[in-house]
């Protein structure tokens, strides 16, 4: 993880670069696939949500609008019931990935079906929120080739082995009946 400070003068210091870094050089860390943490140097406070909304809005502003009207003034409307179910959502373990992109579907669509987006407006939003990279998900997808790959070879799992030893105890107890009876 890259621990960004920031100073009271609001310039941010990458620690690992040992270096001065924009809101943009973060965007493109995050972008990158890299973990970010955001401290107060004075006070060690994390300022990570904040920096990331920064990073946020700044993209915003450049892209004329990315975000309707309707949207953002939803968002600020129902803020602590939508983005508490966002979270929530987005915090799942790293198995329910495809879930969160559903639901993520789900939701986009039907900002799209009450106004709150357009179709374009929803495409584009939908593209952006799947796009972002998640290194569960690349872990998740590397696991998935590693046991697509032993499965090929046929190198027996986990529980292949669990159903094999259940096999020789049950083996192994018939052998100890048959040995008693012979005494």
């Amino acid at each position: 993880m890259i621990v960004i400070k920031r100073y009271p003068n609001r310039k941010l210091y990458d620690t690992d670069a040992k270096q001065y870094i924009t809101l943009e050089g973060i965007a493109e860390l995050i972008r990158a696939g890299q973990e970010v943490q955001v401290i107060d140097h004075a006070s060690g406070e994390d300022l990570t949500s904040l920096t990331l909304t920064q990073i946020i809005l700044e993209q915003e502003r450049k892209q004329n609008g990315f975000l309707s009207n309707a949207f953002l003034t939803g968002l600020i409307r129902d803020s602590e019931d939508r983005l508490a179910s966002w979270q929530r959502k987005l915090r799942a373990p790293q198995g329910l990935f495809r879930h969160i992109d559903e639901e993520i579907q789900l939701r986009v669509q039907s900002l799209v079906k009450s106004g709150e987006l357009t179709a374009r407006e929803g495409q584009r939003l939908l593209e952006k929120l799947l796009s972002f990279s998640d290194p569960y998900r690349h872990k998740a997808e590397l696991e998935a080739q590693i046991e697509k790959h032993l499965n090929q070879r046929q190198v027996p799992t986990y529980q292949d082995i669990q159903t094999l030893e259940e096999q020789l105890e049950q083996l192994t107890s018939k052998l100890e009946e048959i040995i008693e009876k012979d005494r």
